[in-house]
């Protein structure tokens, strides 16, 4: 009769006890990651400052706030980031102050043995500045910026996947096989 009665049950609530965890019949396959979540670890991990210039000409202190992510919507398997710079520039002509709405654009790349989520070939793919006189001396830092900050997200994660934090970001940090990227949301198929 128990036998009978827990048959009911697993088959009335669509569950089976497995390795221990109550889950689903049908097995987890993929574990999604929103823009939500790389937003929130962007802003708890983002520490891009950085000191750039052209010797001789003007040197720059440049830090990047208010990362927010967009993925796979602009453009097919991108994912795009918007910010804030803070931007101190001494050129020859004294030290000025300027801020910058940058919009970046990068390739995400899972790496399995880090369980992390990397944003590669970082590209600056707009910017606007203010006060927009500085628009020409930001033009000539351009290219120092677009180089600083492929290094930096090559180097740092988007994201990474944490045991701690979910027994199903566990499962995907043990069983990853890749990443997909999806309008709105990075997808990594789990291989079991």
């Amino acid at each position: 009769m128990k036998k009978r009665t827990v048959a009911l049950l697993a088959m009335l609530f669509g569950c089976t006890l497995a390795g221990g965890l109550l889950s689903g019949c049908s097995k987890l396959t993929q574990y999604q990651i929103t823009e939500q979540d790389v937003n929130g670890y962007l802003a708890k991990h983002n520490d891009f400052k950085k000191d750039i210039g052209v010797p001789g000409l003007a040197n720059a202190n440049i830090t990047v706030t208010g990362l927010v992510s967009e993925i796979g919507r602009t453009e097919p398997n991108k994912v795009r980031l918007t910010g804030n710079a803070k931007i101190n520039i001494d050129t020859l002509w004294g030290s000025q102050q300027a801020d910058a709405k940058l919009t970046l654009q990068a390739q995400p790349v899972f790496d399995k043995t880090q369980g992390a989520i990397y944003l590669k070939d970082m590209q600056l793919v707009d910017s606007q500045v203010q006060p927009a006189q500085l628009e020409t001396t930001f033009s000539a830092l351009k290219p120092y910026l677009d180089h600083s900050l492929k290094s930096y997200f090559d180097n740092t994660p988007a994201y990474t996947l944490d045991a701690n934090r979910s027994k199903n970001e566990a499962l995907a940090k043990k069983l990853a096989q890749g990443l997909e990227v999806k309008p709105g949301k990075l997808v990594i198929p789990l291989g079991y």
